[in-house]
């Protein structure tokens, strides 16, 4: 069965409104990234721990169960040669909450990748520490009895198809969490003045994927600028691999992230608007793009959960 979530601050940072979307929605889990409440907002695996128990409570009180982690955990932002204590702290505060909850996933990166002052990647990656750490983050939540995915988004591992291999290779064992959305707007470092074909990049990961993102959007070239879109809409081809997750039986959750708030109105509209009117916009344009993932799936006959 395939079950639908999101990452639910998405539809808002305030707790409640997360819950309040998955429950429109009709989905029962959500996945976490950043959190709000009672005026104390951040990731969830970095809030103070008075607010992460009142966290707790709340999402058990509305019957509405953690599927997952969006941690922080060698991110985009994180540089190869900063000191690796910042991950294990990390590590040592999520795994005891993701067991508090029940949340069996945690979302990885392979650190950011490492760019001159032009913007240009150095030849010089430290690829051997990324395998070293990759390996010793692995086993940390292996021991856990967690599971560690390492995303395709912009840091080492997403790269291009041969650096998914090469860590593959490096970190026996190691899942993924395909996003359909970011290879639109990550250069192909195989390819040389182009972006990645999403199709190909999901193929790559899919022996090793036990987990999905939904995002959709297409790169303009001409401004350098990328615009998102509802599923479907754009280059992602996530219609495509919908059919085949589908077809070939895939058995886990897909979790929506669009993105599409920020683009809602076009360049610069949404400054216009109060912050009342930009929760709506995030909020509705998050179920709408959840119904529309879920009509996607059922077009091509989707057994959901």
């Amino acid at each position: 069965m395939i079950k639908l979530t999101g990452i639910a601050d998405e539809a808002g940072a305030p707790l409640d409104v997360q819950i309040r979307a998955h429950k429109e929605l009709g989905w029962d889990s959500i996945e976490s990234r950043i959190v709000e409440l009672d005026g104390v907002k951040g990731n969830l695996h970095e809030v103070p721990e008075e607010t992460f128990e009142k966290v707790c409570e709340k999402l058990a009180a509305e019957n509405m169960a953690v599927c997952g982690f969006g941690s922080l955990i060698g991110n985009w932002a994180k540089k190869i040669d900063g000191d690796f204590s910042i991950t294990a702290a990390e590590i040592d505060r999520a795994i005891p909450r993701m067991q508090r909850l029940g949340a069996k996933l945690i979302r990885v990166m392979s650190y950011a990748v490492c760019k001159d002052e032009a913007g240009c990647d150095l030849d010089e990656q430290h690829v051997q520490e990324r395998f070293k750490r990759m390996n010793e983050i692995k086993k940390r939540f292996d021991d856990a009895g967690l599971t560690m995915v390492h995303e395709n988004c912009m840091n080492w591992g997403g790269m291009s198809v041969d650096h998914v291999h090469r860590i593959n290779e490096a970190v026996p064992g190691m899942k993924w969490v395909f996003d359909t959305g970011n290879p639109v707007f990550i250069d192909d470092r195989k390819r040389p003045g182009h972006k990645q074909d999403a199709w190909e990049m999901y193929h790559a990961i899919k022996p090793h994927m036990v987990h999905v993102h939904v995002k959709d959007g297409r790169w303009i070239a001409e401004t350098k600028s990328e615009v998102f879109t509802y599923p479907g809409e754009g280059d992602g081809q996530t219609d495509r691999i919908m059919a085949d997750l589908v077809a070939t039986g895939y058995n886990g959750y897909i979790s929506i992230e669009p993105h599409v708030a920020v683009v809602f109105h076009g360049a610069g509209a949404a400054d216009t608007l109060s912050p009342e009117e930009k929760a709506k916009e995030q909020y509705d344009s998050y179920i709408k793009y959840g119904r529309m993932l879920e009509a996607m799936l059922k077009k091509h006959n989707a057994p959901l959960a």
